[in-house]
């Protein structure tokens, strides 16, 4: 079985943050999001090859990332594409790297910036029991947040009904962005994009194939992120800390309160500040601020600052009253 880990979104709800940075490279506690879905694919025996399919913006990025990991499996596969009106939608350039790298085997498709709180060999276990394409669903509990996903309707395990992005849902219950296909699965995708189905999200591609054939949803409790908003982001942080904070060993923290889930790291100064629900990366500088709900990125200096739900870039200065 090989595995595909799609990394290549722009993630524009997070700029400034990851305007020059993959999001799936934001941290969450010692890991990032998309290492610690490598680790689980490295330990499984079954997983052959890995391919991390993402876009030549971030190409160099990627590179970087696996020559300095301790991961063996993983190998990019580059989309043509270097700006968010180039993509050629998630199947598209799914069925592209199928082709391209002459997959043809069983596949798992995983998103890089899913935090999931399942163990993936579970997943595939489950997949190899039914022998049939299969995905993860999990219960969003709110029907407004149903209509930004696939709503799935099961009859036992198997999906009966699949809408993608409906405007009235009636249950909670939707697909995440974990898929298996069977092999023989692979070659559909093509009939499907030749007949001019929908490009852009993968539950369109299992809303037309569940019409085909049995389809399979592996559902799991506890937590699920997707990170693709600052809110989201800061919510995996926090389900990680879990009322916690995480400080690096060389942050200054000086006359400082620091509340809950915050994540303060490396060579970060705080001084007469109150931070809470906060991420503050590598050397940036506060002083005097009070931080709320907001994501400060390396090497800012901010001074006497009062913010709430506040994205600040990287190598900003802001200094008020001085």
């Amino acid at each position: 079985m090989d595995a595909v880990v799609l990394a290549g979104g722009y993630a524009t709800r997070l700029w400034p943050i990851t305007k020059n940075r993959p999001k799936m490279f934001l941290p969450i506690g010692d890991s990032t999001v998309i290492d610690q879905i490598f680790e689980e694919l490295e330990d499984d025996d079954r997983i052959e090859d890995v391919y991390v399919s993402t876009n030549e913006r971030f190409a160099e990025d990627f590179q970087r990332h696996l020559a300095e990991s301790e991961f063996d499996k993983p190998v990019l596969s580059i989309e043509d594409t270097a700006e968010e009106d180039e993509k050629f939608g998630v199947v598209g350039a799914l069925a592209q790297l199928v082709d391209r790298e002459g997959v043809d085997d069983d596949l798992l498709v995983i998103a890089g910036d899913n935090l999931i709180s399942f163990d993936i060999s579970d997943f595939i276990d489950f997949f190899a029991r039914k022998g049939e394409p299969t995905l993860a669903a999990y219960d969003v509990g709110s029907k407004e947040l149903a209509k930004s996903y696939g709503l799935v309707d099961l009859e036992g395990d198997q999906i009966v009904d699949f809408q993608e992005k409906p405007d009235d849902p009636n249950s909670t219950l939707v697909s995440i962005a974990c898929y298996a296909f069977t092999a023989d699965t692979l070659d559909a995708l093509d009939e499907y994009l030749v007949n001019d189905n929908n490009p852009d999200e993968p539950g369109w591609f299992v809303q037309w194939l569940q019409h085909r054939q049995p389809v399979y949803a592996y559902t799991f409790d506890d937590a699920w992120f997707d990170i693709g908003t600052p809110e989201s982001y800061l919510d995996a942080v926090a389900w990680h800390l879990n009322g916690d904070n995480r400080i690096a060993e060389d942050a200054t923290i000086e006359n400082t309160s620091v509340g809950e889930n915050v994540h303060v790291m490396s060579g970060a100064e705080l001084v007469d500040s109150n931070v809470d629900s906060s991420i503050i990366f590598p050397d940036a500088s506060l002083h005097g601020a009070d931080i709320r709900d907001s994501i400060i990125d390396r090497e800012t200096d901010l001074h006497n600052l009062d913010l709430a739900g506040a994205l600040i870039g990287a190598h900003t200065e802001i200094r008020n009253g001085d």
